[in-house]
């Protein structure tokens, strides 16, 4: 595939002036919207400060599954890979975080981190192993090596086996700056802890949000959209579609294991029923990429916040809250196919991460 870049000039002679035609990506309420952006996260970087204790951790929650989301959504909106198995990787970040923490007395920031590049570094020949099935298949194989990964957490002795376990008192006290923080802002070592964790993930939100929206407007994202418009055609210009695929997929395995090592440092427990659950981080994620709208940088985004507000207002109402969800998912399926933001999109035109070129004519 010939390179592409963002602008090119292609200029012709005219009987009263040239005209010039400039390939364009950004528009001006994009450009607007990429400063709102930055200033929004100032704002919600200082949000601990006058927010209640219940809504920072509602905002954590929104974060960590605006960045899984955004994983899925990269694999199935524009790789067209329908994996049910992103569990296997929360879990394996959970799992790897415990051990270093546990076992190497690691720093627990540290250790998010590392455990996000050894999930990454596992995914590689899980993904020689899942890419050999296509389609339905390719979806069973992901579930089913996600239960795999369940089972073996749960022979693991050390980390508690099936019944899981907690991270050391010891744990909270050694975060990396924590002193700091609890003196900034005259609190203590836990709530100075919850503001650690709410900061870490809100860097890790901003981190895969601007990390796929770039990936989509580069090279590998125009070969991400002939992929998505057609594998044949796509193939038949050069690109390679094995290799496409498998950059991403082993980057969505990475910010799964972000989500999962990030959560559980956040609730200090795991078990093997709650790092590989199929329902929390696919079913779920699943549920939020679909309603906000698949194939956009928006849609999780705007699934994500829908979903904690629905699970706030109606999670007391025991069943009725995951038959509401679920009702919800089908009209939105039915009625919008491209999600809330899909059709918001389509009626106003506006778009806030716009990742398709289009080629402008402008007269000098």
């Amino acid at each position: 595939m010939s390179n592409i870049v963002d602008t090119q000039d292609v200029t012709t002679q005219a009987n009263t002036a040239p005209v010039r035609y400039v390939m364009t990506i950004g528009t001006p309420i994009s450009r607007a919207a990429l400063v709102l952006f930055a200033v929004l996260v100032v704002i919600l970087a200082f949000a601990p400060v006058f927010l209640p204790r219940s809504q920072v951790q509602d905002l954590i929650l929104i974060f960590l599954l605006v960045a899984l989301a955004q994983c899925w959504n990269l694999l199935a909106g524009y790789a067209g890979l329908i994996s049910v198995g992103q569990q296997a990787f929360v879990g394996l970040g959970g799992y790897a975080l415990f051990a270093f923490i546990i076992t190497l007395g690691m720093d627990p920031l540290l250790s998010v981190i590392v455990a996000a590049v050894l999930v990454a570094l596992i995914s590689i020949p899980v993904g020689l192993l899942v890419f050999r099935m296509q389609g339905a298949y390719f979806a069973v194989v992901t579930w089913v090596v996600a239960e795999v990964f369940r089972l073996l957490s749960a022979q693991w002795k050390v980390l508690g086996g099936g019944t899981g376990t907690s991270l050391p008192r010891s744990a909270s006290s050694e975060f990396f700056g924590l002193e700091t923080v609890a003196t900034l802002f005259d609190v203590r070592n836990a709530a100075a802890r919850e503001i650690i964790i709410y900061w870490t993930a809100l860097a890790v939100t901003v981190f895969v949000v601007a990390v796929a929206y770039r990936l989509l407007r580069s090279r590998l994202g125009l070969a991400l959209s002939a992929i998505r418009d057609g594998e044949v055609a796509a193939e038949s210009v050069g690109v390679d579609i094995n290799r496409t695929k498998f950059i991403v997929y082993v980057f969505a395995a990475f910010g799964a294991g972000l989500v999962g090592a990030l959560y559980f440092l956040q609730t200090s427990r795991i078990t093997p029923d709650a790092g590989f659950s199929l329902l929390d981080w696919t079913a779920y994620v699943i549920f939020i990429v679909v309603i906000g709208g698949i194939g956009t940088i928006e849609g999780p985004i705007l699934g994500a916040i829908i979903f904690v507000v629905l699970r706030a207002f109606l999670s007391g109402y025991g069943p009725w809250y995951l038959i509401v969800l679920g009702l919800l998912g089908i009209v939105v399926m039915l009625l919008a196919p491209k999600g809330l933001w899909g059709i918001f999109s389509q009626w106003s035109r506006i778009e806030l991460f716009p990742t398709r070129r289009r080629l402008e004519r402008r007269e000098d």
